[in-house]
């Protein structure tokens, strides 16, 4: 005979008083049940005054009641977990917020609690709003940022924006270290940067549409010039071959020349095509990342998760589509026509005219102001953070603290060492500037995205691997860094023209295809550090190392681009 089955509801088969399924169920004389171990804890701290009551309806027992399991009750609680063993639907999985109430299995989380600061699966919800119906206890939905809401020094809650020092605080802030500023509520300074998200998605929009359109003209100049030294290619093979044997190597010199030609014209166009997805694809992520911000309910995570990049303002280099390797051709022809002794003549000739047509005029950058068209806006990665090390200014300056920072755990935190990588990859040509202050000096690096962040070895340390490249800046001196070996640099720090005692100021430049890192030192004047050659065979990312008191700024330039 099948065994019979009998529908449950959990909600129905809840501790009142541990909000968890009933363990050991007993049921008093008034016909609430409790878990066996919840109402004997209850009970006994009433043993005093002798009367005994039931949590819920508060009917009095005199003397203490005698507590028997409920087996019947027990049975139905047996079916009811391992229904919820059977039922995956309603677990927290990776990426939901669990609840904080359940035991054993996580459920997803619906709500979060500002009051009670915990999250709650349905369940709990209901048992949470029938406890603090009257309090209005403020809900919203599931968080796993509770606390980065609450205050960390006063433990109230955050709900005003300093306008001032630019950060979320608390009533008791305002009245303390705070009083006097420019203070208003999260809401009315949500609604104020609300419109500013507004206009930069539209400005992402519109460069992401313009960076589409210089794409795929640079993609139909590409295929011009493949086809054009295709045609020159043919064109010459078929009138070489009509030569005598004696103009062979003539021939081969030739077709080598418009090889090598096309070859460094597409390569140099694809950097620019590299340049320009790498890019696209940034806006596209950042569009994305303010459009869910744009819909996030919280005030407070709103504030605390917007920053607003500045729009780069690289101009690249103009690339040509008209040039032609047709006119090659009628050199060839009229060689054809020649003796043997014009034909060294003439191909001095036709490798003068090749070597001279030159499709895109890229050469490395000299001077500050060449520098400057290759600038890239940078900000500093909360997820690669040493937590010894603090940022501020929209992640653009980082300090180092003996106080460990509250960053949650993520895979790519550096642990050990105090370190912290860009958000943002450098392809192409790109270039930047940090200022720099500290005894204890600050690594500059560029870095592979796959260095190692965990382990306490050389692998994780800027400059001592195959992954990284450092230029270790002191107040003393300057050395260059890679796979554990050092370059004695014989320049020497100058204090930065900013005129603050201290404080240094460096420029780098990648150019990644080329394989080029130049260091530069930035003050009244402008002077190279060190440069490498080497070559790079995965995108690169900026990053900095400090030492014991030692801070980073990333420098903004777009005001001096403009001018």
């Amino acid at each position: 005979m099948a065994e019979a089955s009998i529908p449950v509801a959990q909600d129905q088969f809840t501790c009142p008083v541990c909000l968890d399924l009933l363990k050991d169920p007993v049921a008093t004389a008034c016909g609430h049940s409790y878990c066996k171990s919840c109402i004997t804890d209850c009970w006994n701290e009433e043993d005093q005054k002798g009367v005994y009551s039931c949590p819920q309806c508060r009917q009095t027992f005199s003397p203490r009641p005698a507590l028997a399991t409920n087996v019947l009750l027990a049975e139905m609680l047996e079916n009811l977990k391992k229904t919820r063993l059977q039922t995956a639907d309603g677990d927290a999985g990776s990426g939901d917020v669990e609840c904080d109430v359940c035991t054993g299995t996580k459920h997803k989380a619906v709500k979060s609690c500002l009051v009670c600061l915990n999250s709650y699966c349905q369940n709990h919800l209901q048992q949470h709003e029938s406890w603090f119906r009257s309090k209005k206890h403020k809900l919203t939905d599931a968080s796993g940022r509770l606390r980065e809401m609450i205050c960390s020094k006063h433990d109230e809650q955050l709900k005003l924006y300093c306008r001032t020092d630019q950060r979320c605080i608390c009533y008791l802030c305002m009245m303390e270290e705070h009083k006097n500023h420019e203070t208003v509520t999260a809401e009315a300074e949500r609604t104020d940067k609300q419109s500013i998200l507004k206009e930069t998605q539209m400005k992402y929009g519109k460069r992401i549409q313009e960076r589409e359109k210089e794409l795929e003209e640079l993609r139909k100049t590409v295929d011009s010039y493949k086809c054009s030294a295709q045609t020159a290619v043919e064109d010459s093979e078929r009138i070489f071959t009509e030569l005598i044997r004696s103009i062979e190597r003539s021939r081969s010199e030739l077709i080598r020349l418009i090889r090598d030609q096309e070859k460094r014209a597409v390569s140099r166009a694809e950097g620019r095509l590299e340049r320009l997805e790498q890019e696209i694809n940034d806006l596209r992520r950042r569009d994305a990342e303010l459009e869910q911000l744009s819909h996030t309910q919280d005030h407070i995570q709103f504030l605390q998760s917007f920053s607003i990049s500045p729009e780069s303002t690289d101009q690249p280099n103009s690339i040509s589509s008209q040039f032609s390797f047709s006119d090659i051709g009628e050199l060839v022809s009229k060689l054809k026509e020649k003796l043997e002794n014009f034909c060294k003549e003439e191909i001095k000739q036709i490798s003068g005219r090749v070597t001279c047509s030159e499709i895109i005029a890229l050469k490395e950058p000299k001077s500050r102001p060449e520098l400057l068209q290759y600038f890239r806006f940078l900000t500093l990665d909360p997820n690669t953070v040493s937590k010894h090390i603090r940022l501020s200014e929209g992640d653009r300056m980082a300090i180092y603290t003996k106080t460990v920072q509250p960053y949650p755990d993520h895979p790519d935190r550096f642990i050990h060492y105090c370190q912290v990588l860009c958000r943002e990859s450098v392809c192409g040509c790109c270039y930047w500037e940090l200022e720099w202050s500290g005894d204890d000096g600050v690594f500059t690096s560029v870095s592979y995205k796959s260095i190692s962040g965990k382990g306490s070895g050389d692998e994780c340390v800027f400059g001592y691997n195959d992954q990284s490249w450092t230029l270790l800046c002191t107040p003393s001196s300057y050395s260059f860094w890679h796979n554990k070996r050092k370059t004695a640099l014989p320049v020497k720090p100058i204090i930065s023209r900013v005129g603050v005692n201290g404080v240094y100021r460096i420029g780098v430049f990648v150019d990644h295809r080329a394989g080029t890192l130049s260091f530069y030192s930035v003050s009244d004047t402008m002077s190279l550090i060190h440069t490498e050659h080497t070559t790079f065979t995965q995108t690169l990312y900026p990053g900095f190392g400090f030492g014991v008191d030692s801070r980073v700024k990333l420098c903004d330039l777009t005001a001096e681009m403009e001018t």
